[in-house]
């Protein structure tokens, strides 16, 4: 895909979450990076049973831990990072191919040290409800990705 898209899930946690994302990375071509440990087990009887019948067209990297992972990745990768912690909103970046998208885990979010190593790379999706703390994982992730397919242009995806 022109985009190159890629969403970095940290530790995730709810099988049903990283199968929706699944499917949306799929659809929309971006890379899926899963980040060990995993809060559930990819195997085949698993995935057919949750009905992730398009798991195997799917680009999917598992990888071991998030410091091997960020130390492997390309030294100026662009690189973005969504926390509710964040001071600026993801509709103030400015996307590029080939970025990677970064959340964090159902339960806690990304990790504090990212958060601080990465300041003005981590946004925040707005919340127009105070009493919203936040958003499902699954729809934090599609509302990011088709933020980047509409500012790369959408007819970049096939």
């Amino acid at each position: 895909m022109p985009h190159d898209l890629h969403v970095v899930l940290v530790e995730p946690e709810i099988p049903q979450n990283t199968g929706s994302i699944g499917r949306l990375c799929l659809a929309t071509g971006t890379t899926l990076h899963l980040i060990e440990p995993l809060g559930f087990e990819i195997t085949a009887s698993r995935l057919k049973r949750a009905g992730l019948d398009y798991w195997e067209h799917l680009k999917v990297q598992v990888h071991p831990g998030i410091e091997e992972f960020m130390k492997q990745l390309p030294k100026n990768a662009p690189k973005i990072f969504l926390s509710k912690k964040a001071g600026h909103t993801l509709f103030e970046h400015q996307f590029v191919a080939g970025t990677y998208i970064f959340f964090g885990k159902e339960t806690m979010g990304l990790p504090d040290w990212i958060i601080n190593q990465f300041p003005t790379e981590t946004f925040r999706i707005p919340m127009y409800d105070a009493r919203v703390r936040s958003l499902n994982l699954s729809n934090a992730v599609g509302i990011s990705v088709y933020e980047a397919i509409r500012q790369l242009g959408p007819d970049q995806v096939n």
